[in-house]
């Protein structure tokens, strides 16, 4: 997947100009991006705090990382369950 230019953070401000009072097409401009991209923007990050998108990253990291010990663990599992009944 495709990394953004901009964090979360950074999209959040963008939003936070446009609803201060700032033409769309003005911002969008300003920032590089098209309209589209901040029609989309607006759909997934609208009414969050620069805080809030930051607590978001932090706990979908953690559930990331909780997701890889789980699979490595079930994996181990699988491993001693075949050894255990003689299949190597």
């Amino acid at each position: 997947m495709k990394r953004s230019r901009f964090t979360e953070e950074q999209i959040v401000a963008i939003l936070r100009d446009q609803e201060s009072g700032v033409k769309t097409a003005e911002v969008c401009r300003r920032h590089g991006i098209s309209s589209a991209t901040f029609c989309a923007w607006k759909a997934k990050f609208g009414g969050r705090e620069p805080s809030e998108a930051t607590r978001l990253k932090a706990v979908e990291d953690d559930n990331a990382r909780l997701k890889r010990l789980l699979a490595e663990a079930m994996l181990d599992n699988t491993a001693l369950k075949d050894l255990r009944s003689g299949k190597w």
